[in-house]
């Protein structure tokens, strides 16, 4: 499970614990991005190599609306944070323009809930330390920000919808 979230029936608090989990951590997983060719969702799938860390894994990119395919490997590099796939450099399939022109962003729908989770909470808890930056210590300000709550929950809400 990749947060928590405890609703308390009748103070309307709910409480987000910090997974201790970092962006490499979401790259093990299938990455939406938009397809180059058609515009249409495309996938970039990780290959799991044992005993590397999870950016050194070839990924590999499918689009089921076009067949269009392509392979990355560890030596041409990532570039990590925003909305774009760090490994092909496509933009990301659930990205969205809110609170005054910032862009929202995830690799997938468990990056998604989690997000979700987040923004969500009125309560939210670090977790236990364990060294390094989590992906919820990373995130910037104006989402963190409960003014921008109800704004971002919408563009989630339409990011969701957008998968299904």
């Amino acid at each position: 499970m990749l947060c928590v979230v405890d609703e308390r029936p009748g103070d309307g608090e709910d409480r987000f614990r910090d997974p201790r989990v970092s962006l490499y951590d979401m790259a093990a997983e299938d990455i939406y991005v938009v397809c180059p060719r058609c515009g249409q969702r495309a996938i970039d799938s990780p290959r799991p190599v044992a005993g590397r860390p999870v950016a050194s894994w070839p990924r590999r990119l499918v689009c089921t609306g076009c067949a269009y395919a392509a392979s990355w490997s560890p030596g041409e590099g990532s570039r990590w944070g925003g909305p774009v796939d760090p490994f092909f450099r496509l933009p990301l399939w659930l990205r969205a323009q809110c609170c005054g022109g910032r862009t929202l962003w995830a690799f997938h729908r468990r990056h998604l809930d989690l997000l979700r989770g987040y923004v969500g909470a009125r309560l939210r808890e670090r977790g236990a330390e364990s060294g390094g930056m989590t992906l919820v210590a990373r995130l910037p300000h104006w989402l963190k920000a409960a003014d921008n709550r109800d704004e971002l929950l919408r563009a989630i809400a339409r990011l969701h919808a957008s998968i299904d």
